[in-house]
């Protein structure tokens, strides 16, 4: 199993997505980076104040085995608008590897940029219109393939799982799951 995983941040994120995602894929053991396309020292819409390991830019050129991205707004517009996240995402995509959203971000990133082509997903109820493909817009998360998607702040524990699923094994993920108490569907 793998296990280097890049999290992009930037101001107006939601808090409560980028600290599950942090958090359980950290207790999974996965090796993670968590790069600002701004600044190093990012606020969340909710004035949470993150601290970033570096800048995108930094992460050029690397591979990772998974990039994920959290939700929120004006966070998600940020994450669209950088040139270096957007050629990694489409690097990560035409690769095979896995890639995944949750919140506005799949409407906002992925969607926008053409990573959802041939692909169903979900997002953020309010933003489920931006989507072309709409037949997975009522799920909680959405693995099609390489790209993994979620609706928000209510399902990051879900899609969190999923991630440490697809990286560890369904194994782990349950027991991380068991561990921190998240009652499974």
């Amino acid at each position: 199993m793998k296990g280097k995983v890049l999290i992009a941040v930037a101001d107006g994120i939601e808090e409560l997505e980028a600290i599950t995602i942090i958090d359980c894929l950290g207790r999974a053991g996965a090796g993670l980076t968590i790069a600002s396309v701004q600044k190093q020292q990012i606020t969340t819409c909710r004035e949470v104040t993150i601290t970033a390991d570096c800048l995108i830019a930094d992460c050029t050129g690397q591979v990772y085995d998974l990039i994920v991205l959290p939700g929120g707004m004006p966070g998600a517009e940020s994450l669209s608008k950088s040139v270096k996240l957007v050629e990694m995402l489409k690097e990560q995509k035409n690769a095979g590897r896995l890639y995944a959203a949750i919140c506005a971000s799949p409407a906002i990133v992925f969607e926008h940029h053409g990573l959802l082509a041939d692909k169903k997903a979900t997002c953020y109820p309010a933003m489920a219109d931006k989507l072309t493909n709409k037949e997975a817009i009522n799920q909680r998360v959405v693995v099609d393939g390489n790209c993994i998607t979620s609706q928000g702040p209510g399902t990051a524990f879900e899609f969190a799982l999923k991630l440490v699923e697809l990286l560890f094994g369904a194994q782990k993920s349950n027991e991380l799951a068991a561990a921190m108490l998240v009652k499974r569907p």
